[in-house]
This record gives structure tokens, C-alpha cells and sequence, in this order.
């Protein structure tokens, strides 16, 4: 009987508290929703290809394969024709030498595309030796008697280079920068959040609200006490991931701290914001499959531009696709503040917003 008085307080706690249940039976399906729209909506573009001096038959060959073929008449800079063009790569012949250059921010796609490249080389090598073998045969049907020289074909050298990272980059290479992110954002988020919502549900804020302080002053204050351990912990995490796991940085690390920093702030302020709609931990932790979950999704590790229109409109609504395109910018392709600007004004932006937000909604607490 004891056992059973339990279950039905929990039974009557569970049911007064509706923004938890709603959070228990929403989020799941928010988050299987979501899962869907990202792995069934996506449109997979074909590779792009820049060509010069390239034979017309090898050129038929890769329009076949799927790769959308963009030709020029000289090569010039190829690796800024690269960036400028959004080209995946870039391939020159000239006599038997074949330089290619792939753009290589994701390596899997470089490495898809090198292998058609090569496939189509070696199909375009294969029919000339076969075309050369045909008319040496038509050579011996025509002079039994007389010796007949056998010239061996050499296949092409193929010079490979990138714009970005090399042979040896994986994925994981171009993954980290997003994940340092990431992780300053998540547990910021958390940290904030939570810590505030003590601060409620201890009384301690009703305190400060019945002092003349004034919303503003509240707010800056708590940004300013907890964005001080916000700071340290995104110190540690970035000279960590950068000087002991060693993690790719071709940037700046002054940079890289910058824009985390920056994520911290927009964290920060995140969490503060939703604390005041959070009536205990437990729907704190609710917050994090709606509106953290989903930044992950959107920094960058599955392509945005691949992703349904609407997924895209969606993506740029989210920190972590600017915090997230900016750490890549900088620590695998190795580009500067100037590169990045944009990425960083909308971070800040983001800030503001939240701090404004953070304002207006201590008005429930006390009009001013």
C-alpha cells in the first residue's frame, strides 16, 4: 500500500506540471520530426569540375559520370578560380601531365570526386592503348613478313593538390573545429541555465527584485558573474582540444578564442533567457533536445546547401551555423577575421537579441 501512495504522488505531481509533460511527449517527436526532414529531404548536388586544355573525350567521359563540367580557356590562379567559382575541383592537362586540384573542405566529397576523375583516365587510357593495339594488328595482317615495333603506352602522371588540409585529412579533421564549438555552447547553456534557476526557485532573486536595482543592472550582472567562469571554461576547452588532442588549426588560436567566446555569450545569455520559463531542473534539462539538439545539425556537419530550402531557412536562425562556419573558416582552412566578419556579427547579434529579451522577461517578476 505504501508503494502504491507513492506511485500516486508521483501520478498528481506529474499531472499538475503539464509544461513537463508536454515537454516528455513533444520533444521526441520534435527531435524525430527533425531526424526525417535531414536524412530524407536532402538534394545531393553533382560535383563541380573546372577544366583547361582537357581533351574533349575525357571531358564526355566526366559528363557522363555525373560531374557538372565547367571549362576554361586558361587556368590562371586554380586554387582562387576554385574558391572564387565554388568549384570541388579543378583539373589541367598538358602532354602527359594531368594536375588536379580539389577544393577539400569535405573530404569525403573530394574523394569521391578524384576517384570518377581517375576512373575516367584510366577508361580514356585503356581505349587509346586499345585503339593502338587495333592498328598494329592491321599492321602485322598487312606485312607478315616484316618486324613490327610494339610501343607501349605510358599512362598520364597525375599531380594532385588542395586548396585545403591534404591526401591525409579525414573528416574528423574538418569535424573537430565544429565540435570544440559545440561543446562551449552546450555546457554554457547548461551551466547558466541551471545556476539561474537556483538562484529563482532559492529565493534569491524575489530578494533582488525587492531591492530598487534595476532589471538591466540584474542581468548584466549575472552575465558578467557567470560569463567570468564562461571565459575560463572556454580557455581550457580551446587551448585543450588545440595543444593536447592536437586538433587541426591552420588560423589563428587568437581567433578560434574569439569566436568561442562569442558563443559562450550567446549561450550564456540563451540560457538566462530560458530559466525564466523553467520551473525546475529537471524542465531545464526539457530545453536541451528543443533547442540545443538541433544546433549540431546545422553547424555544419551534415552540408546545409544540401538540405531542402525550408532546412536552410531554418539553419540560419541557429548560433551554431555561424559559430560553427566560422571555427571551420578558421581552424581547417585557415582564413582571418576579415573572412569571418559575417559569421561573428551574427553571433553578436545573436547576444544582444537574447540580452534584450533577458529584460523584459524579469518583468514577471517585477514591474519597474
Amino acid at each position: 500500500m505504501r508503494t502504491i501512495a507513492v506511485v500516486k504522488r508521483i501520478f498528481q505531481q506529474m499531472l499538475r506540471d503539464k509544461r513537463t509533460l508536454g515537454l516528455m511527449f513533444v520533444a521526441p517527436l520534435f527531435i524525430l520530426t527533425l531526424f526525417h526532414f535531414l536524412f530524407t529531404d536532402n538534394t545531393t548536388e553533382n560535383p563541380k569540375l573546372g577544366v583547361a586544355h582537357v581533351d574533349a573525350a575525357i571531358v564526355k567521359q566526366l559528363k557522363k559520370k555525373e560531374i557538372d563540367v565547367i571549362e576554361y580557356e586558361r587556368a590562371g590562379d586554380v586554387k582562387k578560380t576554385i574558391v572564387d567559382d565554388q568549384l570541388d575541383g579543378f583539373m589541367q592537362m598538358k602532354g602527359d601531365d594531368i594536375r588536379l586540384t580539389f577544393e577539400n573542405s569535405d573530404p569525403s566529397k573530394a574523394k569521391a570526386l578524384q576517384i570518377k576523375i581517375q576512373q575516367t583516365i584510366a577508361a580514356e587510357a585503356a581505349e587509346k592503348q586499345a585503339a593502338m593495339m587495333k592498328k598494329v594488328l592491321h599492321g602485322i595482317q598487312q606485312q607478315l613478313h616484316a618486324p613490327v615495333k610494339m610501343e607501349q603506352m605510358q599512362p598520364p602522371t597525375v599531380h594532385t593538390s588542395y586548396v585545403y588540409g591534404d591526401k591525409d585529412t579525414s573528416f574528423f579533421d574538418t569535424l573537430s573545429p565544429i565540435l570544440v564549438g559545440y561543446f562551449v555552447f552546450f555546457f554554457v547553456f547548461l551551466i547558466a541555465g541551471i545556476a539561474l534557476l537556483r538562484e529563482r526557485t532559492t529565493g534569491t532573486l524575489d530578494r533582488l527584485m525587492a531591492t530598487p536595482i534595476r532589471r538591466s543592472e540584474i542581468v548584466f550582472g549575472y552575465l558578467l558573474g557567470y560569463g567570468t567562469f564562461a571565459v575560463i571554461q572556454t580557455l581550457i576547452v580551446v587551448f585543450f582540444a588545440v595543444k593536447v588532442l592536437d586538433i587541426t588549426l591552420e588560423g589563428s588560436l587568437w581567433h578560434v578564442i574569439l569566436i568561442n567566446l562569442l558563443l559562450a555569450l550567446v549561450a550564456l545569455s540563451l540560457g538566462i533567457l530560458l530559466s525564466a520559463f523553467a520551473n525546475s531542473e529537471f524542465q531545464m534539462m526539457q530545453f536541451i533536445p528543443i533547442v540545443i539538439i538541433p544546433q549540431i545539425f546545422f553547424a555544419g556537419i551534415l552540408p546545409v546547401e544540401e538540405m531542402a530550402s525550408w532546412l536552410q531557412a531554418v539553419a540560419k536562425v541557429m548560433p551554431m551555423y555561424y559559430g560553427g562556419d566560422a571555427l571551420k573558416s578558421v581552424m581547417y582552412k585557415g582564413m582571418g577575421l576579415g573572412d569571418i566578419r559575417t559569421d561573428l556579427l551574427a553571433l553578436f547579434g545573436f547576444a544582444i537579441i537574447f540580452v534584450t529579451l533577458n529584460v523584459f522577461a524579469l518583468k514577471k517578476y517585477r514591474k519597474l
